[in-house]
């Protein structure tokens, strides 16, 4: 009887054995050994101890039934507060290295600048990371035309990597601070130290700029010659701060002149734009 007995339980025990299973659980790369009676990839992780979070990636899926010598990956979520192009928004990765991660939000680490090192690591707590992207960004300063491939943070750093010169007292638009998005035209223009006074901002400029040249900035008449939208001579144009040629200058600056010109002739108009003229009224 004794005997029979134990047989019975030498039996139990093999038939108890056979159902355990060899489970690799690999978490983030480190990989553990688990012996599981566990008949769910969510159980046979219970049984290594490791309990799943949002956002956590698992293969086989957690519902999924394993056997013997089943690899179970498990991918932790990580927590990044992202801003990109000076707009910040929140992720979740799976990335345990910062290049990586730039990878799986779908930006290219070769046309950016980043915060953190490309190889350092993301922690499970999250992290906070700045991207700058390549953008093409157009400056404008007199007769200076550039386009600008750059990561740059503000206006003030184009200019500086371009190695345009401000001189005191010159208008930059947008704002040296302000961030430089895509397509973003960077102008450079001389002081406005001269005030124009408001009825002669009132007149009507553009009908003059139509009558002269179309309301071409760029015209170009030989005669004078004459330069720009408002056909201004070089002597009248240099008498009223302006720099460069007309032409060379958006149409902002060349409107500022033109008034300016107008209170330097004490509002007689027919001296400069003797044609034109009285398209002002």
């Amino acid at each position: 009887m004794v005997c029979l007995t134990a047989a019975v339980a030498a039996g139990l025990l093999v038939a108890v054995s056979s159902l355990a299973k060899d489970v690799t659980v690999v978490v983030d790369g480190k990989s553990m050994a688990v012996r599981s009676f566990a008949g769910s990839v969510r159980d046979a992780l219970g049984d290594a101890g490791v309990s799943l979070s949002f956002g956590d990636v698992v293969h086989p899926p957690a519902q999924e039934g394993v056997s013997d010598g089943t690899r179970i990956e498990v991918r932790r979520a990580r927590p990044i507060t992202l801003t990109l192009d000076g707009r910040t928004s929140q992720h979740l990765v799976t990335s345990t290295k910062v290049g990586d991660a730039l990878a799986e939000l779908d930006i290219s680490p070769a046309a950016a600048t980043f915060s953190a090192p490309r190889d350092g690591t993301v922690p499970l707590s999250g992290m906070s990371l700045t991207v700058y992207t390549k953008r093409k960004v157009y400056v404008v300063a007199g007769t200076t035309r550039l386009i600008s491939r750059t990561t740059a943070r503000t206006v003030r750093e184009v200019l500086r990597q371009k190695r345009i010169d401000l001189r005191r007292g010159y208008r930059v638009t947008p704002p040296l601070g302000s961030f430089p998005k895509d397509g973003t035209v960077i102008m450079v223009t001389p002081p406005h130290t001269v005030e124009v006074q408001p009825g002669v901002a009132r007149l009507n400029w553009r009908a003059l700029a139509e009558c002269e040249s179309r309301a071409n900035p760029r015209a170009y008449n030989p005669e004078g010659p004459y330069y720009g939208m408002y056909q201004i001579s070089l002597p009248m144009w240099k008498a009223v701060g302006g720099m460069d040629l007309p032409s060379a200058w958006p149409t902002e600056e060349q409107t500022y002149r033109a008034q300016l010109l107008y209170q330097h002739v004490g509002g007689r108009w027919q001296v400069q734009w003797p044609r034109c003229g009285a398209h002002l009224f």
